[in-house]
């Protein structure tokens, strides 16, 4: 198993965002992670990234190594995994090609990053077209490519996505998913975290249902689409 999560518990203050959730990860799925808005979706990914601490009895394995002694820095350089941010946190007032190159700075493999931009501008035609364009002047579909580009960029074991399809208009969210789902068959493992449940199960293999920190339901992406449960809380009946 490539990720593997055992309770995991994370708190703000007095305020418990997760309860004790566990998950699993192999190499090459493509897995979702839905719920509502305060669900503890976004703050699951930011306790894979160590951006937040995590309580004592929590366990997080990445290919056997304990997370938990890993910085966030060495979490992208060290066990080659990215995260894609709510809301993309570009830097605004580089270009595209520039915001691509920064995110390469840690890297060891120099000789492959010449193939991962081309890689990434084929996937991405867009970019390439706007390589000498400053991030905060593209649209919003161009940032959220932007932002996945820099994140294989950086790494690409796995990728973190936290809403990939926010903001975008119903044809830019299949364009992107299907772009995603190009970069999966590449051989990088997908992890995300989506309110449009429809989109995030017929995406993914497998799925996790997260209500107020908890987690309520797993299995396959089939499976969570047919369940009743599912279908009137999230999928509109």
């Amino acid at each position: 198993m490539l990720l593997e999560v055992e309770n995991l518990r994370v708190s703000y203050g007095h305020i418990k965002a997760l309860h004790g959730i566990s998950f699993k990860v192999d190499e090459g799925e493509i897995v979702c992670i839905i719920g509502a808005n305060g669900a503890g979706k976004s703050t699951t990914l930011r306790a894979l990234s160590r951006m937040v601490d995590v309580e004592e009895g929590t366990k997080m394995l990445f290919n056997g190594k304990d997370m938990l002694k890993y910085k966030p820095e060495k979490v992208v350089s060290e066990l080659g995994i990215s995260h894609v941010p709510e809301g993309r946190r570009l830097f605004g007032n580089l270009t595209v090609l520039e915001n691509l190159k920064l995110a390469t700075f840690a890297r060891k493999d120099k000789e492959n990053i010449k193939k991962d931009m081309e890689r990434m501008f084929s996937i991405f035609p867009r970019l390439e077209e706007r390589r000498h364009q400053e991030a905060e002047t593209l649209s919003g579909g161009e940032q959220q490519m932007l932002a996945v580009a820099r994140a294989f960029m950086s790494a690409k074991k796995v990728m973190l996505l936290d809403e990939p399809s926010m903001g975008l208009a119903p044809k830019l969210m299949l364009s992107m998913f299907d772009s995603l789902a190009e970069i999966s068959r590449e051989g990088t493992t997908i992890l995300l975290v989506e309110q449009n449940a429809r989109l995030a199960l017929k995406f993914a293999r497998r799925g996790y249902v997260l209500e107020v920190g908890n987690l309520v339901l797993q299995g396959d992406s089939k499976d969570l689409l047919n369940n009743p449960e599912v279908k009137k809380a999230y999928l509109g009946g």
